[in-house]
C-alpha cells in the first residue's frame, strides 16, 4: 500500500512540476479578431528556449508563407516557422533572445514570462522593453 501511495504522489508531483514550464504548446490569437490563428510549440535546445509554429487555424492559410520577413525566414512557410529563438533562462524570466512576427516580418528583442502554468506573457520590443508590445498565450489543451 505505501508503495503505491508514494507512486502517485512521485507522478502527481511531476505532472505537477512540468505543468509549471514554458515548454508545452500554446495557442496563438490574433489581435484583430481576438480568435486563436495558430498554435506555438515552445522547446528547449541547447539549453535556449526555441518556438515555432506548429499549427494554422485557418485552412486559407495552411500554405502561406513569410512574404514580409527578410533573411533566413524571407518567403519561407508560416508552418514551422522558428518565430522564437535563443531565449536564455535569468530567475523566472526568459530573456536575451528574439521574436519575429510573421505578420509584418519585424524581429523583435523579446522576454517570456509564466504568468501561471496555463498563462504565458511574451514581451516583443525594440531598443528598449518599455517600448514594445505584450501579448499572452494560453496553453493548448
Amino acid at each position: 500500500m505505501k508503495k503505491a501511495f508514494f507512486s502517485v504522489l512521485i507522478i502527481a508531483l511531476s505532472v505537477s512540476v512540468n505543468a509549471q514550464t514554458i515548454f508545452g504548446k500554446w495557442n496563438s490569437t490574433n489581435d484583430d479578431t481576438g480568435k486563436v490563428d495558430s498554435v506555438i510549440e515552445i522547446y528547449k535546445k541547447e539549453g535556449k528556449a526555441y518556438a515555432k509554429i506548429i499549427e494554422i487555424k485557418d485552412p486559407t492559410r495552411q500554405n502561406a508563407v513569410c512574404d514580409l520577413c527578410e533573411g533566413e525566414n524571407e518567403n519561407k512557410p508560416l508552418l514551422g516557422l522558428n518565430i522564437l529563438t535563443g531565449l536564455q533562462k535569468n530567475g523566472s524570466e526568459w530573456s536575451n533572445g528574439e521574436i519575429v512576427d510573421p505578420r509584418n516580418g519585424t524581429v523583435y528583442s523579446c522576454y517570456i514570462t509564466l504568468i501561471n502554468e496555463n498563462k504565458l506573457k511574451i514581451r516583443g520590443y525594440i531598443g528598449f522593453s518599455l517600448l514594445g508590445k505584450t501579448k499572452y498565450w494560453e496553453r493548448t489543451k
